[in-house]
Formats: structure tokens, sequence, C-alpha cells
């Protein structure tokens, strides 16, 4: 369900109410597990997403008699969130638990407002391992932990398999190398039936953003200095990572830009663009369209296959009262067992939290109704990086985002493009 996107106006909000926000009222400093409790859940989701969670509250509920939990989609959009949030903070009147993006961790912590769960996950009985590393990093801004994974996901190849059989090119594999990515998407592309053989978004966001983030990486290359303090995805293998896109799209003209971030799924369920490097959030999708696809790893560099995962969380936030506390963590902690995940993230197409859940029967279920999931599955282990959880991150990728869509319009170098954003990107960064 998930296509991050974070705006700069958003992001100065909460930097600028976290440094003077309100006070909770203060409740028990001491837990007493029996005493009645009233939770409030943000979820940010969707209404078949938040009926199941309101669901999995009920069951909760009924086993704790004493616990009450208000849930609700908490904003209009997972976006707004963040500045809904950022009042709640300055007001002192905030929930006790939130969905988040990943991107957002750095911020919410340096909130004050957030939980430190850092020692109660070390308990050997919350399987804190069982978490993919990229998820257990983007909780953990700061080395503080402040809530659970929520979901994982990563990039990539989904491609459509009609498309590919009316051109007679091969489908693609787990070895494939950018290049025959490349010539692939050339083959497929029709101009006069307004067919792609590919797509990419230029509309800024992190979805534009992201999406460059392995090609980086397979090169050798960094988004940030050792330090976090300043950009470093202007280097040399940035540069080439961003011209290889430039080419395919300008040059080759096998590259639908998408200014939305919206209407290339779409386009690839329908036929109208033959691959697009996404992620488990279009399985649902491409099975309620009967959409005939198949996935495979993402292209490789030299043999490494790496991709990139955006791990979202329960943030969990402290309201000045003990057992609030106690209760938001036992509830986020039974929501993402193994058991708890089966019944939300499996249930919608979502990969699994824990690699444990693979011996459910469950999981069986739900590879066999989403196929590709299981591909989705293993290339988990391809995500070797975590994006930067620094609070300067949101602005910063805002910046890269942009300059992606320059290039990719031909409004600027690649070289001139990233320059610019590693400029720009000078002040959100100095704080680390």
């Amino acid at each position: 369900m998930r296509r991050t996107t974070v705006t700069a106006l958003v992001a100065a909000i909460t930097l600028a109410v976290s440094s003077c926000g309100g006070s909770p009222e203060q409740g028990a400093k001491t837990v007493d597990p029996q005493a009645k409790v009233q939770l409030t859940w943000w979820t940010g989701q969707t209404t078949d997403a938040e009926k199941i969670l309101e669901g999995l509250a009920a069951e909760f509920t009924r086993a704790h008699p004493n616990v009450t939990i208000d849930v609700s989609s908490g904003a209009s959009t997972t976006d707004d969130l963040l500045q809904k949030l950022s009042a709640g903070f300055a007001s002192g009147v905030y929930p006790d638990i939130s969905y988040a993006f990943g991107s957002w961790a750095s911020q919410l912590q340096e909130s004050g407002k957030t939980l430190d769960i850092t020692d109660k996950v070390k308990d050997p009985a919350v399987k804190w391992e069982e978490f993919p590393a990229a998820a257990r990093t983007t909780v953990t801004p700061n080395g503080q932990v402040i809530g659970f994974p929520a979901i994982v996901d990563n990039l990539a190849l989904l491609y459509n398999k009609s498309v590919f059989d009316a051109r007679k090119v091969p489908y693609p594999t787990d070895d494939w190398t950018w290049d025959d990515f490349r010539a692939a998407a050339k083959k497929l592309t029709d101009p006069a039936e307004k067919i792609y053989g590919t797509a990419y978004s230029v509309s800024g966001t992190e979805d534009t953003t992201w999406h460059l983030w392995p090609l980086l990486w397979q090169r050798g290359g960094a988004i940030l200095s050792a330090d976090q303090k300043q950009a470093a995805f202007n280097s040399p293998q940035g540069v080439a990572a961003l011209e290889f896109l430039r080419a395919m799209t300008i040059d080759d003209k096998s590259v639908y830009l998408d200014q939305t971030d919206q209407r290339y799924p779409a386009l690839f369920e329908d036929g109208r663009i033959g691959m697009i490097i996404s992620g488990p959030w279009e399985l649902l999708q491409l099975k309620q369209k009967k959409t005939k696809y198949g996935v495979t790893m993402l292209p490789g560099t030299n043999g490494d296959h790496q991709t990139v995962s955006g791990p979202d969380l329960w943030a969990l936030f402290d309201n000045g009262d003990a057992n609030k506390a106690y209760w938001s963590y036992e509830l986020v902690k039974w929501l993402t067992s193994a058991e708890g995940d089966a019944k939300w993230n499996l249930v919608q197409g979502n990969l699994p939290l824990r690699a444990s859940e693979k011996s459910l029967p469950a999981y069986e279920e739900y590879v066999k109704t989403y196929p590709g999931a299981e591909k989705l599955v293993a290339n988990l282990d391809n995500a070797k990086q975590a994006r930067p959880t620094v609070s300067g991150y949101p602005e910063m990728s805002r910046y890269v985002g942009e300059a992606i869509a320059k290039a990719l319009q031909g409004a600027a170098t690649p070289q001139a493009a990233l320059d610019e954003a590693a400029t720009k990107s000078r002040q959100a960064l100095a704080g680390g």
C-alpha cells in the first residue's frame, strides 16, 4: 500500500514543533497491568486495511478486558500523519501508537515524545533478530528503538508476461544485468501503440529517489558520507547510475515518465508497460486485475543484485502514563509476533515481518494466493543497506528526487543535477 512521499513542508513543521512541544497529562507512575487503560492508535491505513486492524484490536481487548483501544486512520492520508503528530506534540495531545514511514524515524525520536524500548526488545521472548536487518535499523534512529517494524518490503523487477509474449521477448531472469534490462525495454517499446518497456516516477517524491539507490549501491557508491553529515550521492557512481536512466529515457525513449507516482502501476497492470521496478504492495492489485505477471530480483552490476528496502514502523509514544506505555508495547509486540503478523500483513499480500512465519500454514496459503511473493521474500536477503534515518533525509530526498526528474526530462545533466541536490542538502544534513 505504500510508495512513500514526504514533503519539505511537513519536515519543517516537525522540526519546528519538536523543540517547543507541550506536555501530556501525567498518568500512572508505576505499572498496574490490571488497571483500566484506553489507548489511541493511528493506523495510517486505507479502508480495507483499517478494518483488519480494527478486528485485531478487538481480538486483543477480548484477551485483555481492561484495555480499550480507539483505532482510527489518524489522517486522510498516511503522509498527513506526520503533520498531525507534529501538531499533537506541540499541544501535548498525541496517540500512544502511530504508523510512521521509516524516513520519519529520526524526526520522531528527536521530538522527545517517543518511548525508548531499547532494553525491552533485548528480551529473548521478543525474538528481535527475526526482523530483517533493514527493519531493525530503521526503528533504531540515533541508537534508540522507538517501536516495532510494521511493514517490510523491497524493490524487485515485475514483468507483464502478456507484453513479453506479444513481442516474443524472453522473460527476465534473476541473473539479468542492467544492460539486459535496457535491451529488453527497447524491444518492448512500441511508440505507435503507446507501449513502453519500463517506467520511472518523476514526481520528485521518495518514490523517485529510492529507485536510484540500488543502482548507486551496486556500483559501490553511498548516499551519505561515513559521518552521515554530507551528501555522497553525487559521486561518479551516482552520476553513472543516473546517466544510465537518462540514456534509457531520452536516448532509447523506452521509459514512461510518471509525474504522479500513481499512473505507472495501472498501466503495467493493463499491459501498456512491460516492466516496473516495484514491490509487494502491487501484488493484491495484480491479483484483482488478473494480470499475467512474473517477479525476479533486480538486474545486477558485476553480479551484485542489491536492492533497497523501505521498512515502516509502529512508533510508540510517551504520554506520561506507565500503564499506557506498558499496554502500547504489549499490543504492538503481539501484533508483530509471527502469529499476529500472519493475520495482518500476510492476508494483504505484504511480506512477512519475521523469518519464522515461513513455518506457518498461513504462509503456505500466502505464497499460493500471491504469485511472486516468495521471490520478494527471498529478495530481502539482497537488502544489504538501509536508507539513512538521519532527520535531514526527507528534505535531502526531495532534492535528489527533483534532480532525477530534471535529468530524466533533459533539463540538466546527471552531474549538474546531483551536484545541485548535494549543495541544497548541506543545511538539512548538517545536524546529522
